[in-house]
């Protein structure tokens, strides 16, 4: 006959609250596992059974289907799960010698279908089990703050990264030594849990049905990787700009049971340049000009993320007009391709410092006619 088992306030158990969040549970698991761990307190049998305690209840509140079940019910059973046990029963194994029904009923017959077919109807799609098979692990992400030239050229930095690896004393498995029988359920794999006046035969959540347990890694506390820092050298490719996601294969955290570790993004930011502004691909800057080379038209050079490039100024040319170099924006990480650059000329002003300056000015004034603000004043009339 399986072993019965009493039931257990897993909360109480690793004294925490109800409510209390994974990272909590995890944190207060650790604590203990570490204090009642049997090769800390060898020959101890209160403390040995104690730490199985812990282990029982870490497993259960740890996965959130079984925690949900277990809040709902007041237990976990393995076998909370469809397609298994007696009909109409959602997969449970259920002992109900010497048990009446006919309390339930008001005195007339009711059916083992009738009073459970809506309780175990809540199971139909049954809990997660816990992932045996590998897992890849999950991602990474660090910010490293660049210049723009690096942004433009690309760069190698080095990076002080800290990681989850595979644990080397347990290999990722998170257990060491050989299986051994499980005390929990005698090696049988079921215990009985009792509730009033029925008996319920579930799977053992010690040794998940197995009736074999293996013991807990020391060095990982059976989490099967350990956190280790590290430090690498980043390739940063030419045309990342601000907010860009630099993948890094195989630099993520280890993954579970053998499976292939997760990746690294590195999230640059680039320093703004005081002269060249980026626009997607494209590079803006603002280019001063002369009165009189925006007037008669000229030859201009103009600062390019390649260097000096020339650029023709027609005559007439007014302040805030844009210019287009093709092909001397930033490099395109996805296509390659570069991007434009627009030159935003703006006319300055010479500074006046003497009569002469004045005078010619002057004479200037009078051979154009021409009122800037005509339009202006035409509109403001036809409103009124």
């Amino acid at each position: 006959m399986p072993t019965t088992a009493t039931k257990t306030d897993y909360y109480e158990v690793l004294g925490v609250k109800r409510g209390a969040s994974p990272q909590e549970l995890r944190k207060a698991y650790r604590r203990l596992a570490r204090k009642c761990h049997p090769d800390v307190n060898p020959g101890d049998k209160s403390a040995e059974e104690r730490f199985k305690q812990i282990q029982e209840a870490y497993e259960v509140l740890s996965d959130p289907n079984k925690r949900k079940l277990y809040d709902q019910y007041g237990f976990y059973s393995e076998q909370f799960k469809p397609g298994q046990g007696p009909a109409g029963a959602g997969g449970f194994g259920f002992d109900f010698s010497g048990f009446d029904f006919s309390e339930f009923g008001g005195g007339r017959s009711t059916s083992f279908r009738d009073i459970f077919s809506d309780f175990f109807s809540r199971f139909a799609g049954g809990p997660a089990e816990r992932p045996t098979e590998p897992q890849r692990g999950s991602d990474l992400e660090y910010q490293v703050e660049i210049s723009f030239w690096d942004s433009i050229r690309g760069t190698v930095r080095k990076l002080a990264i800290s990681r989850l690896e595979a644990c080397a004393a347990c290999h990722g498995t998170g257990a060491v030594g050989g299986p051994s029988t499980c005390s929990a359920c005698g090696g049988r794999g079921q215990v009985v849990q009792a509730a009033g006046t029925m008996r319920f035969n579930m799977t053992c959540t010690r040794c998940g049905g197995s009736g074999r347990v293996r013991t807990m890694c020391r060095h990982c506390n059976g989490e099967g990787c350990v956190q280790r820092a590290e430090t690498i050298e980043v390739r940063i490719p030419a045309g990342v700009a601000d907010g860009s996601r630099v993948r890094v294969a195989g630099k993520g955290n280890a993954g579970v049971q053998g499976g292939a570790p997760g990746d690294l993004y590195i999230i640059t930011r680039v320093r703004p340049h005081e002269f060249f502004e980026r626009r997607g691909d494209n590079i803006h800057t603002v280019v001063p000009v002369t009165v009189s080379e925006a007037a008669l038209g000229a030859k201009i050079e103009v600062p390019t993320i390649d260097g000096r490039a020339l650029l023709k100024v027609p005559p007439g040319t007014q302040s805030g007009q844009r210019f287009r170099l093709r092909e001397k924006g930033a490099p395109s990480l996805r296509t390659g391709r570069r991007g434009d650059h627009y030159v935003e000329v703006r006319i300055v002003l010479p500074e006046v410092m003497d009569e002469r300056q004045k005078q010619l000015l002057r004479d200037f004034s009078k051979l154009t006619r021409e009122d800037p603000r005509a339009k202006i004043h035409a509109a403001a009339s036809r409103g009124g």
